[in-house]
């Protein structure tokens, strides 16, 4: 069993920052991918930011050069950085991870709980 925890939402106004943190728990064994997508209202849930072992990084077009992520492997931690953040940023953010626990040894996906980014004046 793998949990995420997220943290970081909140309120914001355009312009303004944000930094999301995501931790894993669990009988971990290893974790590969590790990303963040979201959700607004009305909409499909979409990948914002990956980042792979290796830190091969992926983002979506609409938060390049805003929103930065980052990992650190040993502390099962993600991070993402989101700056100038804009009005159409506002949704819910998941916390995604691909892990392999120490029972089965095989990659599953495993999401976290959401938190919800608010950016308005």
């Amino acid at each position: 069993q793998v949990q995420l925890v997220e943290s970081g939402g909140g309120l914001v106004q355009p312009g303004g920052s944000l930094r999301l943190s995501c931790v894993a728990s669990g009988n971990i064994f290893s974790i590969s991918t590790m990303a963040w997508y979201r959700q607004a209202p009305g909409k499909e849930r979409e990948m914002v930011a990956s980042i792979k072992t290796g830190a091969t990084t992926n983002y979506a077009d609409s938060v390049k050069g805003r929103f930065t992520i980052s990992r650190e492997y040993h502390q099962r931690t993600v991070w993402l950085q989101m700056d100038s953040l804009r009005p159409e940023d506002t949704a819910v953010y998941y916390c995604y991870m691909e892990a392999a626990t120490a029972i089965e040894f095989i990659n599953a996906p495993y999401w976290g709980q959401g938190t919800q980014v608010t950016v308005s004046s």
